[in-house]
């Protein structure tokens, strides 16, 4: 439809160039002959007798009244027989046409030279292929885009954008393809339009989130943080906000914070997903750049009983201690406003007392408490769960359904 409306605007202004051009030559000019050539013979006859006057003046005639008769009657024979005749001086039509073949074939010629036609129609030809390649993107089976295909992809995209600014997916999905061709940019731009559009979604939270994330700010990473973790309050399960959590924590140095995401993260997949191996190394990668080593750590997975309520302001203490049941913890970790299920790794970093280390532990027992009042001393009314006696670098299962 654009096209159309393109070329019945171009032949529009064409056909006014043509009648420019036209109409002035085919309406000619009219010229009454008579009437210029009695306007000539008097201008002669005055001035001749102006002549004549001053010649005998001068005294260089002898007869004035001779020649002023010879002198009118060379204007009476200059006189034609008819009434006054018109000229009308036209041009005829085939003599312009070569003129408005060569307006038009200029006019044309000129656009195909110049007017990069070639980007126009693989303009309209990527903006009508926009469903089958969105598509494509979205379908993890279908065969992947080239470089060129996202590229077409994303001018379709900023198209159909300028004509619907308000469409949040488009948005996300053009950030989206900023981020997978390193345009940062074009993705947080992209991704920043797509949240204010539907701040409430999601899907929406996590896209902003992520391209802050590839900033490299501080102001947006602190941002990202906040969003990603109330996305987490709102759905404890969200395992792509974990995994970015945990990104942006190992990026920041703070390897104790993306251990404890992708613990978390671990929680929450299905037992055969090929993904736990990958967090597996991705755990055992902080727990060395933290100077911690994975044989002499305990990663404990937190569950609640259906008949548990957490009361406001609670905090989930989980402690680790030796298999012989002494009440004494080795190493404890405090989680203010817990969100069940959760996972905590600890080692010798959460140690109790220096002199005491986990790590000279050989089998361990570790146990969570869901403390109330702030009082770690006290547990009336706490509930606690205890896992069975494992080894150092095991995980382990600690279900919370007993109350002091």
């Amino acid at each position: 439809m654009t096209e159309l409306w393109f070329w019945l605007v171009t032949a529009v202004i064409v056909l006014f160039s043509i009648a420019i051009f036209v109409i002035p030559i085919l309406k000619g000019k009219t010229q009454d002959v008579s009437a210029s050539r009695d306007q000539l013979n008097k201008a002669f006859f005055r001035e001749r007798m102006s002549e004549l006057n001053d010649e005998n003046r001068e005294g260089l005639i002898n007869d004035q009244g001779e020649l002023e008769v010879e002198l009118k009657k060379s204007l009476l024979d200059d006189i034609p027989d008819t009434g006054g005749v018109s000229d009308n001086n036209t041009v005829k039509v085939w003599m312009i046409v070569p003129g408005l073949i060569l307006l038009i074939g200029l006019s044309y010629g000129v656009y195909f030279i110049k007017g990069n036609s070639d980007k126009v129609n693989h303009w309209h030809q990527v903006t009508a292929e926009l469903p089958e390649l969105s598509q494509r993107l979205m379908n993890s089976d279908a065969e992947p885009l080239s470089d060129q295909e996202m590229e077409d992809l994303a001018l379709a995209l900023r198209t159909r954008l300028h004509q619907t600014p308000s469409d949040a997916t488009g948005w996300l999905l053009l950030g989206r393809l900023g981020i997978a061709n390193r345009d940062m940019a074009t993705a947080l731009g992209a991704m920043e339009k797509a949240y204010k559009l539907k701040p409430q979604d999601m899907t929406m939270k996590l896209g902003y989130a992520q391209a802050m994330l590839y900033t490299g700010d501080d102001v947006y990473l602190q941002k990202a943080r906040e969003l990603l973790r109330s996305v987490i309050g709102e759905d404890p399960t969200n395992t792509q906000a974990y995994s970015l959590l945990a990104f942006e924590g190992f990026g920041r140095g703070a390897f104790q914070e993306a251990i404890e995401a992708w613990s978390a993260m671990k929680v929450f997949l299905p037992q055969d997903d090929p993904r736990h191996r990958m967090l597996d190394m991705s755990i055992a990668q902080a727990k060395t750049k933290l100077g911690v080593n994975p044989a002499s750590s305990v990663s404990v997975n937190v569950t609640l009983s259906s008949d548990v309520t957490i009361a406001d302001g609670s905090v989930l203490i989980v402690s680790v201690h030796s298999a012989d049941g002494a009440p004494m913890p080795y190493a404890a970790q405090r989680i203010d406003k817990p969100v069940f299920p959760l996972s905590v790794s600890l080692s010798d970093v959460d140690n109790m007392i220096a002199a005491r280390p986990m790590s000279a532990l050989s089998e361990v027992v570790v146990k969570a408490r869901l403390d109330t009042d702030g009082d770690v001393t006290t547990k009336k009314g706490d509930w606690y769960g205890t896992s069975e006696p494992l080894k150092l670098g095991d995980e382990s299962q600690v279900r919370i359904n007993k109350r002091f």
